[in-house]
């Protein structure tokens, strides 16, 4: 690694970046002081701009990284605390993905990727990162390339033949961490297998990186990740105030750092910021929806090139979404990290993400938001691209309508491709739904 990339690097994504983007934040505060505040949703959180200048500047440094650190491509669901305790420069193409369809680029950079042989049945972040792979356009700039790729199937099978694909393009080596599913809760026998998956990625990464993992390092990341996954349960968990100070939309947006950045002081910092300011929001009474009537669950991802609209619409008839299962399962992993064990924390922490578990306790855990976020109904996004996610929804909200009285909403849509969206048939079903709950 020479020195004209480490100056390069610390002149442009440091020295000059960091005072550029604090002015963008900047204005983008001034921004959100002076929004017109009649419409039916409040103004969005000031850390949203905050965010915004955390992950550009992260993205920022990927761009001149190459030859500086060494750079680890993982899957969201991967186990990142190994790759930060080395050095590595991170990096999550599914964010990637997400930031392109909120964007609303995912769309043609789908229709690139089809036009190269992938199939319009596989996950538009898939697709869309393909697409911007194979056009070489991208919202960020410029993406690094990999010295490892990292993946975990807990998520879905997708994932992997996904990250396969770009480690073949690229040339870069794929570990897998294989992760049983769960039908309960994880037997001893699965943690030890996990675990072991672990500590062989270890010696891989120490390989690549060019230095031996401190184990000191990773109980301190570990400690620096279960802190920010716990202060993500905290935010979620100030939905439960009525009127709710922050929707599962403003989560959506939110979510960024705790997904790609978890044991990064900078992350803990951020979330203590909007923490602050969500209760100077309950202290105030103000709602994020300003005539809030009822106050929904949103199941699976969210639609990334009609968030705004979406929001929007849900708020004029008085819907608040409180929160979202998807937003939940990057703080529910808190509970089982432990930094003084942390192979076998995180082991824990990664077999059980609710894409790894079974229908049946994703309605348990519906179940039990309903009552914590005192909900009035579920909106389930039907979701084409993420079929595991989908799994089981037409028998979860019959469920829901028979045990508790909640009535549903089946909404289909895809995350990232714009087109089999309908808003005029999605007006009419958010206008019944309305209706439905009185």
């Amino acid at each position: 690694m020479n020195l004209g990339n480490r100056l390069h690097y610390f002149l442009t994504a440091n020295l000059a970046g960091r005072p550029m983007l604090r002015l963008q934040r900047k204005r983008q505060e001034r921004r959100y002081a002076d929004m017109d505040r009649t419409g039916d949703l409040y103004p969005p959180l000031m850390a949203t701009a905050r965010m915004a200048e955390l992950l550009s500047h992260q993205y920022l440094k990927g761009r001149y990284v190459n030859g500086v650190r060494k750079v680890a491509w993982h899957s969201s669901g991967a186990p990142i605390e190994i790759l930060q305790a080395l050095g590595f420069f991170l990096y999550t193409p599914d964010n990637h993905a997400a930031l392109c369809g909120a964007r609303k680029m995912g769309t043609a950079f789908s229709e690139i990727a089809e036009s190269r042989g992938y199939s319009r049945d596989i996950c538009s972040y898939a697709r869309t990162d393909f697409g911007s792979y194979f056009a070489q356009r991208t919202p960020v700039g410029r993406i690094p390339r990999p010295d490892l790729i990292v993946v975990s199937n807990n998520i879905c099978q997708t994932v992997l033949h996904w990250y396969q694909a770009m480690g073949t393009y690229l040339n870069a080596p794929v570990f897998l961490v294989d992760t049983p599913f769960l039908y309960d809760e994880a037997e001893p026998h699965q943690i030890a297998y996990v675990k072991d998956q672990l500590e062989e990625l270890i010696p891989v990464a120490e390989t690549i990186a060019g230095r031996k993992l401190s184990y000191q390092r990773l109980q301190e990341v570990t400690r620096n990740g279960k802190r920010c996954s716990d202060l993500w349960l905290e935010i979620l968990y100030r939905a439960r105030h009525r009127p709710t100070p922050i929707t599962g939309f403003d989560a959506f947006i939110l979510m960024g750092p705790v997904v790609a950045m978890r044991g990064e002081p900078a992350s803990i910092t951020f979330y203590q910021q909007v923490l602050r300011e969500i209760d100077q929001r309950i202290a105030q009474g103000i709602g994020a929806v300003k005539n809030e009537k009822h106050r929904i669950l949103w199941d699976n991802l969210p639609i990334w090139y009609n968030l705004s609209w979406m929001s929007k619409k849900l708020a004029s008839l008085g819907i608040a979404v409180a929160i979202s299962n998807y937003t939940y399962q990057w703080a529910e992993p808190a509970m089982h990290m432990d930094p003084d064990r942390p192979i076998e924390g995180a082991a824990r922490a990664y077999l059980h993400a609710i894409l790894n578990r079974s229908s049946g306790y994703k309605l348990r855990h519906m179940r039990q938001m309903i009552t914590d976020f005192d909900l009035d109904g579920v909106l389930l996004h039907s979701d084409r691209s993420c079929k595991p996610y989908s799994l089981g929804q037409i028998d979860q909200g019959a469920a829901l309508l028979q045990e508790m009285g909640v009535p549903s909403l089946i909404l289909e849509a895809d995350h990232n491709d714009a087109r089999i969206f309908s808003e005029e048939q999605v007006v009419n079903r958010i206008h019944a739904f309305a209706e439905m709950m009185g």
